[in-house]
């Protein structure tokens, strides 16, 4: 895979303008763009053609949690939208994830497309220990032991990959293989700011532990010049 694939830019913005203006500027220097619930739910679903129709991959970050018709459902939409991959909380359960593989495979079949990458959301890059203790009450486990359980459980459904914080891969992909996708946020090149981001490392660092692919947001799109930050990373990635 070349360095550029690897990068995913969030498309963290309110419109659709801003949104297709980034993936025209930036198509041949990313390998996929992120459509979060900002701009997914302020643009709706056509923004993910629009985004195809340029040239661009999409990753449609919703993380989906409901009981496992209903996100079997949403599943199928997404395979029809033709994404790259979307994802789901790993905390809806082994049935959520399992039944959801199984429709997006049917689907994808009935339809004769590429099944999208199924990414199952492990701890939120923003959630610290203090936090998955006394707010999200999982007592008694590392972040990393949470990670790492969810995660087997998600390739056990039928999940092809997870997203989780850098922090986590090394122990995900020792206990998932290496056909398991990893996806990881919480990617900071050493010149960028940490942000809302707890659990962060930089793009290189990423690699190394084992990352698929790295979703890198405001280092590119907030930068004077987003081409030229993209190629930094990319020449950090490949040095």
């Amino acid at each position: 895979m070349q360095a550029k694939e690897r990068i995913i830019l969030a498309l963290d913005v309110a419109t659709r303008e801003e949104a297709l203006q980034l993936v025209k500027e930036l198509k041949d220097h990313v390998g996929a763009f992120k459509i979060g619930m900002q701009l997914f739910n302020s643009t709706g679903p056509d923004i993910v053609k629009a985004v195809n129709d340029l040239g661009g991959r999409v990753f449609v970050d919703l993380k989906f949690h409901d009981i496992p018709n209903t996100v079997a459902e949403a599943g199928k939409v997404m395979t029809r939208l033709g994404c790259y991959m979307f994802n789901v909380h790993a905390a809806g359960g082994r049935e959520m994830m399992r039944k959801l593989a199984e429709e997006v495979e049917k689907e994808a079949q009935n339809l004769g497309l590429i099944p999208p990458i199924t990414l199952a959301v492990t701890v939120l890059t923003s959630i610290s220990q203090r936090e998955l203790e006394e707010d999200m009450l999982i007592k008694g486990l590392q972040v990393e032991e949470v990670a790492v359980r969810w995660a087997v459980m998600a390739k056990e459904a039928g999940i092809k990959g997870v997203v989780c914080s850098p922090h986590e891969i090394r122990a995900i992909r020792e206990a998932c293989g290496p056909d398991f996708k990893i996806v990881t946020p919480g990617i900071r090149p050493a010149w960028s700011e940490k942000n809302d981001q707890k659990r962060i490392t930089t793009p290189k660092e990423a690699l190394e532990l084992g990352a698929d692919y790295m979703v890198i947001g405001r280092p590119i799109t907030k930068a004077d010049n987003p081409k030229e930050a993209a190629q930094k990373i990319i020449k950090e990635l490949e040095g």
